[in-house]
């Protein structure tokens, strides 16, 4: 069976999310490292909370690439196999770099938190927001979001699944598009818990500071291939990818369109690699030919392997 890794961003989180891993030293021993690496306790974060300080947007996106390749590396010491391809949502696309050989873990861990910050930084708090529209067809939403702009900013984006598409902007501009959505027949919308309207051109400052920051990165060509968001590309100049990275943090997250390439280039089924089982719910929705596992604890880890072998 050929398959995929896909790794989840930010909203997969919960205090005790790593519990279920605990027969893995490695589990331990990447989030130490990562401890070391940022000067805090990550462990602590992630086991006890707060659940207000794990979400926060400067905590979470470190503690998601921790939890990432922690499961990845377990994986890999219990005999898993390299994946065909390697790609990640949003967040999760460092943490699939990183697992491809692209970024080095201990250069990825500040760098998404600078990424975290910059994002966080670029929209002042209670100006923009995100909304998830169900049931309505890409068209219609983008209709819906210039209809509702009257000159703010409104867009699709997260192309998650074929009806399930995230806008974000100015949030009285998302307010209007939730109702011309409606209009366009979407079945509802629903305004998302988020500090930031992620991934929309009101971010343009941030992949701007992103890009100067990721001059200094050394970043090399993956081992397996890796799909970026911004383009559903293959890339492996450094400086390729470098710019999807930059890009992306004001760009659409367009999550239909990978699986669906993912499928083209021969994966027979996705693995989602850390806590939760968000991205494998999304690949049910977009292609129901795919087979689709998640390693959302040690039982999981196990079975998958098992499956894989019958």
């Amino acid at each position: 069976m050929s398959f995929a890794f896909v790794f989840p961003g930010q909203g997969s989180q919960q205090p005790g999310m790593m519990s279920g891993y605990a027969g893995h030293p490695e589990v331990r021993a990447t989030f130490a490292e990562a401890s070391e690496a940022l000067g805090e306790d990550l462990w602590s974060l992630v086991e006890n909370g707060p659940a207000e300080a794990l979400n926060l947007t400067r905590n979470t996106q470190p503690v998601m690439l921790a939890a990432g390749v922690a499961v990845w590396r377990a994986w890999r010491a219990v005999g898993g196999g390299l994946p065909a391809f390697v790609a990640g949502h949003s967040l999760g696309e460092y943490t699939a770099l990183v697992a491809a050989g692209a970024l080095a873990f201990r250069d990825a861990l500040p760098l998404v938190r600078f990424r975290a910050e910059a994002m966080q930084e670029a929209v002042p708090a209670g100006t923009g927001a995100m909304a998830a529209i169900m049931g309505g067809d890409s068209a219609g939403i983008a209709e819906a979001c210039r209809e509702a702009a009257q000159g703010e900013i409104v867009e699709p984006v997260n192309f998650n699944a074929p009806e399930q598409i995230v806008i974000a902007g100015n949030r009285s501009a998302v307010e209007r598009a939730i109702a011309a959505a409606r209009a366009h027949g979407a079945k509802r919308g629903v305004m998302l818990p988020v500090s930031a309207p992620f991934h929309s051109s009101l971010l343009a400052p941030a992949a701007a500071r992103l890009a100067e920051r990721l001059r200094d990165v050394p970043v090399t060509a993956p081992s397996i291939p890796v799909l970026h968001n911004v383009d559903v590309l293959q890339h492996r100049e450094p400086d390729a990818i470098r710019g999807a990275l930059a890009r992306q943090a004001a760009s659409p997250v367009r999550w239909t369109e990978i699986v669906a390439a993912l499928a083209t280039g021969g994966a027979t089924a996705t693995i989602e690699c850390g806590p939760g089982r968000v991205l494998t719910g999304l690949t049910r929705k977009i292609d129901e030919r795919l087979g689709a596992y998640a390693l959302s604890d040690d039982a999981a880890i196990a079975e998958t392997l098992a499956a894989l072998a019958a």
